[in-house]
């Protein structure tokens, strides 16, 4: 039978050097601040100059922030991004890409230039950084990619077509570099939330005629909070997924399941 030890080792973090993008709000804040209790030394990637909450929090949990204001919708800016982590840190262990903007228009009427620029950050920024860090990962020997992808990964929603369209990609695109990356110890998987409470959702969580509908079809009853996606994360960045590749770990109270 393992050792406590062991055992314990198969979920340990501390010391290992993670990126996450978008980590400033929402369930990119809580994630970051979920690895920064785990012990991971921390550079977050976000578009806005205010990081102060962010910093906070990160400070309360004993870690340590880099944090790079970057839009990483524009490819100039998202350039060399993981090379400035690794001049920072020394390595990169865990990059989660979890950036992502929402719009909702009918598809009929969708913003062309809304299309272009949601694609741009939840999908290509996603394989440019996931190749950026790979390259990074390959010398040190491995690592670990975590996607964000969504219940829209595996239906269409109502008036977010590029979003959809995005997280869709963003699961097969695990799909495919899992499916090169495996043998060079790198590890890329995907969790795939549903219904949180986040600003993002906040139009959904204010309709009163929406919002009771979407909880009563969840098992669990509730909205997800962004605490309840530090567990898989952490699962899925230690040890304890080290055979895990190309997987999508769905975290939606249930709601796949009806």
């Amino acid at each position: 039978m393992p050792q406590e030890n062991a055992i314990n080792e198969l979920f340990d973090i501390s010391g290992r050097v993670a990126l996450v993008t978008g980590g400033r709000r929402g369930l990119g804040l809580a994630m970051a601040e979920g690895l920064a209790r785990a012990g991971a030394r921390l550079a977050v990637a976000a578009a806005s100059r205010d990081c102060r909450d962010l910093r906070q929090k990160i400070q309360a949990a004993g870690g340590e922030l880099e944090y790079f204001q970057v839009n990483l919708a524009d490819r100039s800016q998202r350039s060399g991004l993981i090379e400035k982590v690794v001049e920072r840190f020394g390595r990169l262990d865990i990059l989660v890409n979890s950036a992502g903007i929402q719009h909702r228009q009918p598809a009929v009427e969708f913003d062309l230039g809304k299309w272009d620029e949601i694609i741009s950050l939840m999908l290509t920024a996603v394989l440019e950084l996931s190749q950026q860090a790979a390259r990074v990962m390959m010398r040190q020997g491995g690592g670990r990619i975590i996607n964000i992808a969504s219940l829209a990964s595996f239906q269409g929603g109502w008036t977010i077509p590029a979003y959809a369209a995005a997280k869709h990609g963003v699961a097969g695109l695990t799909k495919a570099l899992a499916n090169e990356w495996a043998e060079k110890n790198i590890n890329v998987n995907a969790i795939a939330p549903g219904y949180f409470e986040t600003d993002m959702c906040a139009a959904i969580i204010n309709d009163p005629v929406r919002e009771p509908k979407i909880r009563q079809r969840i098992p669990a009853g509730r909205w997800g909070k962004g605490e309840d996606l530090v567990g898989p994360l952490l699962f899925l960045a230690g040890d304890a997924a080290r055979y895990i590749h190309g997987h999508v770990l769905v975290v939606d109270g249930g709601w796949m399941g009806t």
